[in-house]
């Protein structure tokens, strides 16, 4: 069995997640799946800046957990879900970290969405 490898944010691979005060929303197939104030924004070296959902605002009625896995040295498991309406192209559109390192720890019980794989990711500033 091999051993996953396990690393910490530092100097040299920096992660930082912060709240978001803007309203996010996610829609697919002209159907709001998520809307929420209280998105958590990841940023990770080398990456896009990424929205977390908290799983209680979205409509996980429209999801279908998928066998699709994968592993993050930095974050842990990932596990996947595709989004009922949109098709073969919302395939393992929704990841999820079901028990994040500690480092990351408020991203659990929160989702984030592909942009490339749902019709918009809006961030709605208040003002």
């Amino acid at each position: 069995m091999e051993t996953k490898s396990f690393k910490l944010p530092g100097l040299n691979h920096q992660i930082t997640i912060e709240p978001n005060p803007a309203r996010i929303t996610v829609s697919v197939a002209a159907r709001t799946i998520a809307d929420t104030r209280n998105a958590l924004t990841l940023r990770e070296a080398g990456h896009e800046a990424v929205q977390y959902i908290p799983r209680k605002d979205v409509d996980m009625t429209l999801l279908e957990r998928t066998d699709h896995q994968t592993y993050c040295p930095y974050k842990g498991d990932c596990s996947y879900y595709s989004i009922l309406l949109g098709g073969e192209r919302s395939v393992n559109a929704v990841w999820t970290y079901e028990a994040p390192y500690e480092a990351v720890a408020a991203i659990k019980d929160h989702v984030a969405f592909y942009p490339d794989r749902v019709d918009a990711i809006e961030e709605q500033i208040a003002g």
